[in-house]
C-alpha cells in the first residue's frame, strides 16, 4: 500500500514540478512544497 501511494506521490509531484515551475525560483518552491506534503503524511 504504501509503495504505491509513494509511486504516485512522486508521479504526481515530477508532473507537477515539470509543468509548474518555469523559473528556478519557481523551482525551489516546488521542492519545498513536496518536502512538506511527504512531512505532513508521514
Amino acid at each position: 500500500m504504501w509503495v504505491r501511494f509513494l509511486a504516485l506521490f512522486l508521479v504526481a509531484g515530477a508532473a507537477a514540478s515539470l509543468t509548474g515551475c518555469n523559473t528556478v525560483a519557481g523551482a525551489g518552491r516546488d521542492v519545498t512544497d513536496s518536502a512538506h506534503a511527504v512531512q505532513r503524511a508521514l
